[in-house]
């Protein structure tokens, strides 16, 4: 098995062998090179702006390239708590935000050429136990009368023509969201953003952000240089730099497994219409097939990557695989890999503008499509200065209860305890 991300053997990923000089001076620099920063950096280059994308890695090296490919719809709270916690109209214009996300992944795809797979194979919502298959039922007719949203129903004898499992008591189908090969898509959309006129700085992990009289002053590893505005796109990898942010912010771990290549026969029966599936648990699993391999992901560690949580979640995940799928117990599994979520308190997506710094962070798991959409609009928000005018910006990002918290997740290891029994007893 190797400990290695399986997208990046599918693409040539930007590398650090030619490394572009630090400017001394920009319109905007934006902190992280993933789809968020990628995006806001193409938006802004073509409007004529001045940008340069700084990142501690090599550009696209985090969960833009790490992630499980899906682009869905939704965010990661259910609509009905949405609505009862900011009201019908906000909620429906971040559900539609939702819808738009995926929109804009495709609209990137088809303008810039990128050569990514990306294809609407819908998302398939399965239950776990009966219960919330009872729970899915009320779903369609409230996303019908809230949103103006099909989704359907996949009873419990029908669910063999959607996935190859009988673990599963039903599911709830959404044909609106995608899938693609999200290394492919995050190294076309740098290529996007150097096209358009963006800088992109890898090896430049900014150790400094100071504000000055009119504009940032930022020291980077690589040099200084200085900005009129900065944005913050550094989702699970928000640090010292940005203390503020980092406090609101919980970097939790997501790993995937990918197994050998199977027989068409096979992959035909584990997911018949290729959808993008993940399961109602709290310590959820997310599966999908890429060129014929099951890609199998999930919480199984929630601390960040190391070589002891991949390892150790490479042995879970491939025996919730299996649990899933009795098919693939003699599969071999090739590839394992982490990589780091961004969450929220509040476990929702936030835009806004704290000490003058401009930030979009909180996606949850659903930053393939959000994080695009987001880059984009934000970047658009930034040009007309009205960032509060961002629908993502209209509600408090909030901070840990009591305080409790300096950026460093010491609880983590009791809300994997907490996930586990919500998932017992519920």
């Amino acid at each position: 098995m190797n400990k290695q991300i399986y997208w990046h053997t599918t693409v040539k990923m930007p590398d650090d062998s030619s490394l572009t000089p630090i400017p001394a001076k920009v319109d905007v620099a934006i902190i992280g090179g993933g789809y968020t920063g990628l995006s806001a950096a193409r938006a802004l280059a073509k409007h004529g702006a001045k940008v340069v994308v700084l990142e501690a890695q090599t550009i696209g090296w985090g969960a833009s390239s790490r992630n499980g490919g899906m682009a869905l719809t939704g965010l990661k709270v259910g609509m009905a708590t949405v609505i009862k916690k900011y009201g019908r109209e906000l909620a429906k214009t971040l559900f539609q935000y939702s819808l738009d996300a995926v929109g804009t992944v495709e609209q990137i795809i088809k303008e810039e050429n990128i050569n990514c797979g990306f294809a609407r194979h819908g998302h398939l919502l399965t239950a776990n136990k009966p219960k919330h298959y009872e729970a899915l039922k009320d779903e369609v007719e409230f996303m019908a009368r809230e949103f103006n949203h099909k989704v359907r129903l996949v009873p419990p004898d029908e669910l063999k023509s959607e996935i190859g499992s009988n673990i599963y008591h039903g599911g709830l189908l959404d044909e609106v969201s995608g899938g693609l090969n999200p290394a492919q898509f995050v190294a076309g959309l740098a290529g996007a953003a150097e096209k358009a006129g963006a800088m992109l700085c890898a090896r430049a992990r900014v150790n400094r952000l100071r504000r000055g009289e009119n504009r940032f002053v930022i020291e980077t590893e690589r040099g200084s240089l200085t900005a009129e505005t900065v944005f913050v796109a550094t989702s699970g990898y928000t640090g010292n730099v940005t203390k503020k942010l980092q406090r609101k912010i919980i970097p939790i771990g997501s790993f995937i497994i990918a197994t050998e290549r199977l027989s068409d026969e096979l992959a035909r029966e584990l997911s018949p219409k290729n959808r993008m599936i993940f399961d109602y648990k709290h310590y959820l699993n997310y599966f999908r097939l890429w060129d014929n391999r099951m890609i199998f992901g999930g919480r199984a560690a929630f601390f960040p990557e190391t070589a002891n949580t991949i390892k150790r979640s490479a042995d879970i995940l491939r025996r919730e695989m299996v649990q899933v799928y009795p098919q693939l117990n003699n599969t071999k599994v090739e590839y394992v890999w982490g990589g780091t979520l961004d969450f929220a308190f509040d476990m929702m997506t936030h835009v806004g503008e704290l000490d003058g710094v401009h930030y979009a962070l909180g996606y949850a798991g659903h930053g393939v499509a959000m994080g695009a959409h987001l880059g984009k609009t934000v970047a658009e928000v930034m040009l007309n200065g009205n960032i509060k005018g961002h629908p993502f910006a209209r509600f408090d990002f909030p901070n840990a209860p009591l305080g409790l918290y300096d950026g460093r997740p010491w609880f983590l290891p009791l809300a994997g305890m907490w996930h586990k029994i919500l998932d017992w007893v519920q």
